[in-house]
């Protein structure tokens, strides 16, 4: 799959007249808890060439594509990108700290890596990923509850717990941030973890009361301590001497 997948990577560079700097996989199968049926979420980063940066009006800044393989692609324009990184977007931390590599410009991906970790805002990242675990809050309590619906909202909840704890960028995959959680509750996950990966996404589970009272406990949790973190520094100089840098190769 990886060579199809990279095929239509270098299919999108010639249609759309682009480079991609950054690419990776995305959601489910990057954090570790994919089911069968589970799309490919491919996510990158690319440019163009510099002309297209002296344009005085506004062009699309994203890419997409969905094929008959469940290649679900979403690309952002380099521009959107850095402007999200100054917002120290969860989503895009992800990206560039994945680990599942479709291609990568080694030194495009330090120097993000760097400014990043120079950007990152502990608030703004951890209400984030509150926010994306609240979303899927009703969905968990109901008698029957989509495995999905668990694994994105605990993933999400122990990420922001994780920025509160260590105060970093969180790890992107559910096996590292499990460890929060207790004993039993792990013990639990896992569980449920290997029921999932057999099952299709629609598949509905019993609801399983300690799970979700530890999903509630969570949230309210990161409730409680997510207001009280740092905000990130202004990086926006040297956000914009990089995008320079970096179309005028």
């Amino acid at each position: 799959m990886n060579d199809l997948i990279i095929q239509k990577l270098r299919q999108t560079e010639h249609e759309q007249q682009v480079i991609v700097l950054h690419a990776v996989e995305s959601g489910s199968r990057a954090w570790g808890f994919a089911s069968p049926d589970s799309d490919f979420d491919i996510r990158f980063i690319y440019k163009h060439p510099t002309d297209h940066y002296l344009n005085l009006w506004d062009k699309p800044d994203v890419i997409e594509f969905m094929t008959s393989e469940d290649l679900d692609g979403s690309g952002w324009d380099l521009a959107k990108t850095l402007k999200l990184l100054a917002k120290s977007n969860g989503s895009l931390l992800e990206w560039l700290f994945s680990k599942d590599v479709y291609l990568q410009n080694d030194v495009f991906l330090n120097q993000m890596q760097f400014l990043a970790k120079e950007c990152f805002s502990p608030v703004a990242t951890a209400h984030h990923y509150l926010s994306t675990s609240l979303n899927f809050v009703e969905a968990c309590q109901q008698e029957n509850v989509k495995l999905k619906s668990y694994f994105y909202a605990l993933r999400a909840a122990l990420a922001a717990k994780w920025i509160v704890v260590y105060n970093e960028i969180p790890p992107v995959a559910f096996a590292e941030l499990l460890p929060l959680a207790p004993a039993a509750i792990q013990k639990r996950i896992t569980q449920l973890l290997e029921v999932k990966m057999e099952q299709n996404e629609m598949y509905l589970h019993p609801k399983d009361v300690r799970v979700s009272d530890y999903l509630t406990t969570l949230i309210q949790y990161n409730k409680e301590h997510a207001p009280k973190l740092r905000a990130g520094k202004n990086m926006h100089a040297a956000l914009e001497a990089f995008f320079v840098e970096e179309v005028k190769k």
